[in-house]
């Protein structure tokens, strides 16, 4: 009997704060309810209900974490790319510009593509729905839809009087998990893996084979910078290829039992002995985490690039009534080390505390290339959408161009870009010059003497440099860019990534690392 007390103790407890946990639930439907009945007996104008609590439930999941959210039936096709990195549509990429949406990317041999439809063609209508004003989303969801149906745009392009209008019929858009492959130096394969979707590692199995047809590979990079992840199962086959069977890659613990799980490589490795390393940034996210972490830590792979972004969460998806759907946080993983990497506690958040980044979290790289992370005047021309404008202008007046792997932006190319900024008035303003601009408004109404004055005033010329002395000061990084955005007019991008590739440090390294391995 004295035996059973502890034990009778822990039930009731348990019993007790269930109790009071279902209690706490009901009195906050209780008032949810409430508040929505009193707004439809009393409320003078009519309600959107639905909107009002799809916008509600999502405000409440931004208390949780940024990756618990509601996917209501209508946007079940956001689940299906989510998993399966497959959609109807045009297959291209839209953005936002000055309340006007334009095609930022049309992705090639994909329907947006096979029509002629550009990078920066304003999308003017889709089906007779007028997108100026419209959001991205509104947009998107317009241009999607069942394959084989026909949509029909018209579209303003830079150059062209005349509206152009597309019949484009919509095909099955499968975002492939391999964006790129290639050989290097003969024998290291080099392998873009850009997102863990259903076949992912599938696609990385089929891009290595297709390198090794012609000759052998004695060492395989992975550029894993920029992917945040996706699909566990995917991760573990992934590593699967690379290590024993029965080998344990991460472990997931949860409230509830079926989150607490131990994952285990299921099929014997094809590449054991192949030297491998990853390239990874901050950007390098969940499974992309779990894939180079485990193989880091399983003594298998090493690590090149910026400590990875720290995402030890893992989510599952849950049915909710009416066909919806909840992408919920569900439970941490693990590394065979048993660390677990996450990077921000959003527990604080619920106790009303400020969230902040754990230096500690996410991992560290066996060789560390940092990223100076300037702002200088690349990243102005970047955010103004100059050198993606002036791309467009260039595949207008230019019907090709040579290879990605030997085509240059010239000086002529460059002076004609910096003519074409002239014709745009553009003007650089340093970051620094813009807190200036404040300070001396500040000066101005602290009274503060007129030498002081005109020291600033001074000040702020000098910090207002020409924009032709900047650009000639980083001559070789706005080729680069600049570059970049010209061979995706005409390569997309594969041929965008062939052309970076080049003068790429990550991988200059993970090449020297190989060759030296071997």
């Amino acid at each position: 009997m004295k035996r059973l007390l502890p034990i009778l103790v822990l039930l009731v407890s348990m019993s007790v704060r269930a109790q009071e946990q279902t209690t706490r639930i009901e009195k906050s439907m209780s008032v949810l309810t409430d508040v929505m009945r009193q707004l439809d007996m009393n409320y003078f104008d009519t309600l959107n209900y639905d909107r009002m609590t799809e916008e509600g439930i999502r405000m409440m999941l931004c208390q949780v974490d940024p990756y618990t959210i509601y996917i209501p039936k209508e946007r079940d096709t956001d689940l299906k790319i989510m998993t399966t990195g497959q959609y109807g549509g045009i297959g291209a990429m839209i953005m936002m510009r000055d309340s006007m949406v334009y095609i930022a990317e049309p992705y090639e041999g994909m329907p947006a593509q096979v029509n002629d439809v550009r990078a920066g063609d304003r999308l003017v209508k889709v089906d007779g729905f007028r997108c100026d004003g419209q959001s991205t989303k509104e947009v998107s969801n317009r241009l999607r839809g069942e394959a084989g149906t026909t949509v029909k745009l018209v579209l303003a392009r830079e150059g062209d009087k005349k509206p152009i209008e597309k019949q484009v019929v919509r095909q099955e858009i499968h975002l492939p998990a391999v964006t790129y492959y290639n050989r290097y130096q003969d024998s290291i394969g080099y392998v873009l893996f850009s997102e863990f979707t259903s076949g992912s590692a599938a696609a990385l199995y089929e891009a290595v084979e297709q390198m090794r047809k012609e000759y052998p590979l004695n060492g395989l990079v992975i550029d894993l910078r920029g992917n945040g992840g996706g699909l566990i199962d995917e991760a573990i086959r992934m590593v699967s290829l690379f290590v024993e069977k029965g080998t344990e890659v991460v472990t997931t613990k949860g409230k509830v039992h079926t989150a607490n799980r131990s994952y285990t490589t299921s099929s014997s490795p094809v590449y054991k002995d192949l030297p491998l390393v990853f390239l990874v940034n901050g950007g390098t996210a969940s499974a992309s985490e779990i894939v180079s972490g485990s193989l880091q830590e399983l003594g298998r792979a090493k690590l090149i690039g910026e400590r990875t972004f720290g995402k030890g969460l893992v989510q599952s998806i849950r049915p909710i009534v009416y066909g919806g759907n909840l992408k919920v946080t569900t439970a941490h993983y693990y590394l065979p080390s048993g660390r677990c990497i996450q990077a921000i506690n959003y527990a604080a958040q619920q106790r009303g505390e400020k969230l902040e980044r754990d230096t500690a979290g996410g991992i560290q790289p066996d060789i560390v290339l940092t990223d100076s992370q300037k702002v200088d005047i690349c990243y102005t021309l970047m955010k103004e959408h100059h050198f993606f404008d002036y791309a467009n202008r260039y595949r207008q007046t230019h019907n090709g161009i040579v290879r990605p792997d030997v085509f240059e932006v010239t000086d002529e190319d460059l002076e004609d870009f910096m003519n074409y900024l002239d014709s745009k008035k553009f003007v650089y303003e340093t970051e620094t010059s813009r807190y200036l601009d404040d300070l001396i408004e500040i000066a101005q109404k602290e009274d503060i003497d007129s030498i002081s004055m005109r020291a600033m005033d001074s000040l702020r010329v000098r910090l207002r440099p020409s924009f032709r002395e900047a650009i000639l000061r980083h001559k070789n990084e706005v080729k680069e860019l600049l570059g970049a955005d010209i061979v995706e007019r005409y390569y997309f991008q594969r041929g965008r990534v062939e052309f970076l590739l080049r003068k790429d440090k990550a991988l200059k390294k993970a090449l020297e690392q190989l060759t030296v391995d071997n």
